[in-house]
């Protein structure tokens, strides 16, 4: 049994992982600042931060593997903190990493690292352009990974696109919030750009297959059945019966609208959001099938509907949840986004 850590481990992304680790017989330690309720009791705990490097390279001993995921994400609107956690935890991470021997080191990077890519779909050799402060970071820990991979330690690098699956809430809980009310939603523009997400569940496999299999590499992940973002929005509209519509709404009113919100704290929405949404934007993730010898298991829809059932069968505990969860696993403050909602 090989004893895999999961930084981050608390996250959406790291205790699906750890999870599903457990799940087929692993042995598992997080290391976390908190530990999230939904991990399982078998999991060995290690509070700490990623940038806390002696108590870092204490969780590395044993190890064979590493799932790098400790990051902070858009909606937590950072500033200087995305390069002191994003990049210098993850120089921890992989300095301790190599100290301590592991055979594979797997990194959860982000398809920010792209920006806004003219030519679909996404390869390895499109151009690593990001338009804002996230993208910048996640692009600085891809290169310090990428220099330890030329100097000839197992590594890979992971890029999801759009994380979706059961317990997924951020800015997807206010779309789901507003289907299940009934509300309209809207896309800005028209919607009619291909756009691909990936499940959760996936994206697990996908770290621990690169990692059980020792396959280096760099891997952009997404399903592999997807639609436009209208098409697949008016799927979950229709699956939930509640009489929203999917409406449009001007593209450069509409960012700078969201942009002059976001600037005043007044929305949830970060220039990823706002910026990225409303183009096409989708991996060719055939080259990480093949290195792994795997296909995902969930559609666009598929995880679209799932989600949002499994959103509104825990509205009592979701209002009950705490603080102190994970970007992705909390409930968002709307701000005047509430406004908006009233009156669609």
């Amino acid at each position: 049994m090989a004893l895999h850590l999961v930084t981050g481990g608390s996250g959406f992304v790291g205790a699906t992982i750890a999870r599903r680790l457990v799940d087929r017989g692993e042995q598992v330690r997080v290391l976390d600042i908190w530990r999230s309720p939904d991990l399982p009791p078998t999991v060995e705990f290690v509070h700490a931060d990623i940038n806390d490097a002696p108590a870092v390279a204490q969780a590395m001993r044993g190890v064979d593997f590493v799932h790098h995921n400790v990051a902070l994400v858009p909606l937590h609107k950072a500033g200087n903190r995305y390069w002191t956690v994003n990049v210098e935890g993850t120089e921890i991470a992989l300095e301790t990493a190599r100290a301590a021997k592991v055979k594979m080191f797997s990194h959860m990077s982000s398809s920010a690292v792209f920006g806004l890519p003219t030519v679909m779909p996404i390869t390895n050799e499109t151009p690593r352009q990001p338009i804002e402060i996230y993208g910048r970071a996640k692009k600085a820990g891809e290169e310090l990974v990428m220099a330890a991979q030329a100097a000839g330690f197992a590594a890979c690098i992971i890029r999801p696109r759009t994380i979706i699956g059961t317990g997924r809430l951020g800015i997807f809980q206010i779309l789901f919030e507003w289907i299940k009310d009934g509300a309209n939603i809207y896309t800005i523009g028209k919607g009619e750009g291909l756009f691909q997400f990936v499940h959760c569940d996936d994206l697990a496999d996908t770290s621990i297959l690169a990692c059980l299999q020792q396959t280096p590499g760099v891997f952009n992940v997404g399903t592999d059945r997807f639609g436009t973002l209208k098409q697949d929005l008016e799927a979950l509209c229709a699956h939930a019966g509640t009489g929203s519509r999917v409406k449009s709404l001007p593209v450069g009113l509409s960012i700078n609208a969201l942009r002059m919100l976001d600037v005043l704290g007044l929305s949830p929405l970060g220039p990823w959001h706002y910026l990225t949404y409303h183009k096409p934007f989708y991996f060719d993730s055939e080259p990480v099938y093949r290195a792994l010898n795997w296909r995902p298991r969930y559609s666009n829809r598929e995880m679209m509907c799932d989600s949002y059932d499994w959103f509104v069968g825990h509205q009592a505990e979701l209002a009950a949840a705490g603080k102190d969860a994970s970007a992705h696993k909390s409930p968002v403050k709307q701000g005047v986004l509430k406004i908006l909602k009233a009156i669609s």
